[in-house]
């Protein structure tokens, strides 16, 4: 048994099974590093049991090994053996490119995700896990999860006694509506709507909100008809 497991017959049958039947990409590697695969087998596999690390990292210098990214395997943020904290993804982690950065989980920011990102807070933090939850709805920043613990409320809100209250933009200069649209204020914005056919410029919706009639209407009333 321990012969047929060094032998070459073993090794066409490791090698046949590596690659699916239509992964092209996957036979051609393997064709160009037949001679190296063939190296570690008979003489390398003792000293670098593992085949990946051997062959894709060190002799043809493709892969880097998991946590590191980049032409010289860099460890990625937070290490490579927590890559990210654990709670994103290091862009490039295990080949010979990437630029490194963390693509972090929702609720989680930071350079290497160790941090609560905008509209989270600190659940739970010890020396290796980070538990970030929800604030309530338009806060941005705060201390817990209830309504009165916001710190810092989201564009197009403001805090007003420890409670996040919606901005009228159509109230203010903030809102910026073309000359036949009206202003409608919607819950940390506004949306800006068509005038009636009937209008040349408008104060809301339908011909009773006109400022002028367009050609063709006149004012009846209190209405362009």
């Amino acid at each position: 048994l321990s012969k047929y497991k060094d032998s070459e017959t073993r090794l066409v049958e490791v090698l046949e099974s590596v690659c699916s039947k239509s992964d092209f990409e996957c036979h051609r590697l393997l064709e160009l590093s037949e001679e190296l695969v063939e190296s570690w087998w008979f003489h390398k596999q003792q000293e670098a049991p593992d085949l990946f690390q051997w062959l894709c990292s060190d002799s043809l210098k493709l892969c880097c090994p998991s946590g590191t990214f980049g032409p010289s395997c860099l460890p990625c943020p937070g290490g490579p053996e927590k890559p990210c904290g654990g709670y994103g993804q290091c862009e490039g982690e295990g080949t010979r490119g990437g630029s490194g950065r963390c693509d972090c989980q929702a609720g989680y920011g930071g350079e290497a995700c160790g941090q609560c990102g905008l509209g989270y807070f600190e659940a739970e933090r010890n020396a290796s896990h980070l538990v970030c939850s929800a604030c309530f709805g338009p806060c941005a920043r705060c201390s817990g999860p209830e309504e009165s613990n916001c710190l810092q409320c989201k564009k197009g809100w403001a805090l007003h006694h420890l409670k996040c209250v919606d901005i009228d933009e159509c109230g203010t200069e903030r809102a910026s509506c073309g000359a036949n649209q009206f202003c409608v204020n919607t819950e940390g914005s506004y949306e800006c709507r068509d005038c009636a056919k009937a209008c040349l410029g408008c104060m809301g919706a339908g011909p009773g909100r006109c400022k002028k009639c367009s050609p063709g209407y006149q004012q009846v009333g209190s209405k362009c008809l």
